[in-house]
């Protein structure tokens, strides 16, 4: 595996975004803490009566798995146990049915179960169709609306794209699915981002899983922070690279980490890696919080190390002209070594991206899986991402509807954020994110939280274990460019009714006991 990651960091340097930033992250105080575990110990106890008793009369609707004689155990009795006993209780809060386009108001299916929650069956309706609530979506990632505004913002391009091109090119990009589409996408994508050169991926994780074992094999580090998404963690494990990790967002823990790993070497044996990438991203998903990209900039080129910034969450999202994490804090693109990024949230399409020098894309384009094995992007979606970066950059006429979707999303963020501050929710995340997590911990909290709110008509993603520890459970809203302020002022008006009704409120002087 012989490449190198060159850097340049001759270009101009952004201006940074002026917005104030959010550091103050909510305190969980040690009752909170001793009483959210307490709530998982009893559903654990609970579990385990039943599965006693479901085994001493074989009355249980959740089988205890088994394994076949002479056969290996396929499924750990952990996994079978948390699915039965914890995720069936809740489970109608996730994988919930819509019915229409991811606007900012949606139709969710209603489903019903006969068997406890372990199977769920779309709702019936009297006339025949399914029972469905419209409801204010505070979940898709349509950060720029243009699921709302498809219709007048990206139709007519895309549709008459379907004149030149199928659905599918129906082969990898390596063997004959490479179109024009896609490479008048990389040309957009490199120019958006200042660098070289850029390669277009069918899938955002694909992006991630693919491209960090070409880069980085045996022999190399890869220094990652502790949040980074699950196809970080994959790609990293894919190459055979030693993977070490620093505490979130933390400049000077990375100092600390990268200092030991070129002083010890490998395995502590003092061979030196053969080179060292550090992996971080540009909003974290489940945070909410923005990269400290330029002191993490600075201890990379301290050390000589090269960097890789994932911004699936914060390409068109962030910045003045919404060029990503790298404007928002005032560093060079060319000071980062691989931008990847991916298409399905602002630009409302599929797929991913990597940008940066010709020689590393070149490598990419030769070794990667996702070129090379993947079927290639559809040139529909193609043309749809393409229009995108046209209305967000204001080319062919299309006037100030990109800049003016760009400040609508920071000001529906902030605005939104402050707002459940003062309900006094406990918040994670920086100002100007689109994504704002609220935490709830409680096991049962976070099920009834989401059906409560669904029920007054606003439909929100709930996230627990394994996505997050086992005490952080929380609810993400995503804030969109397509919301008005009316909307979200029906959101808090709800969220606030729900959250008294819950005794969310661990701001106040109690705990809601």
């Amino acid at each position: 595996m012989a490449t190198s990651l060159k850097a340049s960091s001759k270009s101009k340097k952004a201006e940074p975004n002026q917005s104030e930033p959010d550091d103050h992250e909510p305190q969980m105080n040690n009752l909170l803490l001793l009483l959210t575990y307490f709530s998982f110990t009893m559903l654990v106890a609970f579990g385990h009566t039943r599965d006693f008793f479901a085994w001493l009369f074989g009355i249980s609707r959740y089988p205890v798995t088994k394994t076949k004689s002479g056969y290996a155990v396929l499924l750990k009795s952990w996994e079978s146990f948390f699915t039965r006993r914890l995720y069936h209780r809740i489970q109608d809060c996730w994988n919930r049915p819509v019915s229409s386009a991811p606007k900012s108001w949606i139709d969710v299916v209603q489903r019903e179960s006969k068997d406890g929650n372990a199977t769920l069956t779309p709702k019936k309706s009297a006339t025949g169709g399914y029972d469905v609530i419209h409801a204010l979506n505070l979940g898709s990632y349509n950060y720029l609306g243009f699921a709302d505004d498809w219709n007048t913002s990206c139709k007519q391009e895309v549709m008459k794209s379907l004149d030149q091109w199928p659905i599918s090119m129906c082969s990898s990009r390596s063997d004959l699915g490479n179109c024009a589409n896609h490479m008048e996408l990389e040309s957009i994508v490199a120019k958006f981002l200042d660098q070289e050169a850029a390669l277009v991926f069918t899938m955002g994780y694909g992006t991630n899983a693919t491209t960090l074992p070409a880069l980085m094999g045996p022999g190399s580090l890869i220094v990652s922070d502790t949040l980074n998404h699950t196809s970080i963690v994959n790609g990293s494990r894919g190459g055979g690279a030693t993977i070490q990790t620093f505490q979130h967002n933390n400049p000077e823990d990375l100092d600390k980490v990268l200092k030991r790993a070129i002083n010890e070497g490998k395995s502590g044996s003092g061979v030196a890696f053969k080179k060292i990438l550090v992996c971080v991203e540009g909003i974290y998903s489940m945070e909410g919080s923005i990269c400290k990209l330029a002191g993490i900039r600075d201890v990379c080129k301290k050390y000589m190390v090269y960097l890789y910034v994932d911004e699936a969450h914060s390409i068109g999202a962030l910045g003045n002209s919404g060029k990503g994490v790298c404007e928002e804090t005032g560093v060079s693109h060319r000071d980062v070594d691989v931008l990847m990024g991916t298409f399905t949230k602002s630009f409302s399409g599929m797929g991913g991206y990597i940008a940066g020098s010709k020689e590393i894309i070149d490598f990419c384009r030769v070794q990667s899986a996702g070129i090379l094995h993947h079927t290639s992007l559809s040139p529909i979606v193609t043309q749809q991402v393409i229009r995108a970066f046209k209305v967000i950059e204001g080319a062919e006429g299309t006037g100030t509807i990109g800049r003016n979707k760009i400040d609508q999303l920071k000001d529906n963020a902030n605005y939104f954020r402050k707002k459940m501050k003062d309900i006094n929710l406990h918040v994670y995340g920086d100002n100007n994110s689109p994504i704002i997590p609220v935490l709830v911990y409680f096991p049962g909290k976070v099920a009834a939280f989401s059906r409560e709110c669904l029920k007054r008509g606003v439909a929100i993603v709930v996230v627990g274990f394994p996505a997050t520890s086992i005490i952080l459970s929380r609810a993400r809203f995503c804030i969109s460019a397509g919301h008005t302020r009316a909307d979200l002022d029906y959101a808090i008006k709800v969220i606030d009714e729900v959250t008294n009704l819950l005794c969310l409120k661990y701001n106040n002087s109690y705990i809601g006991y």
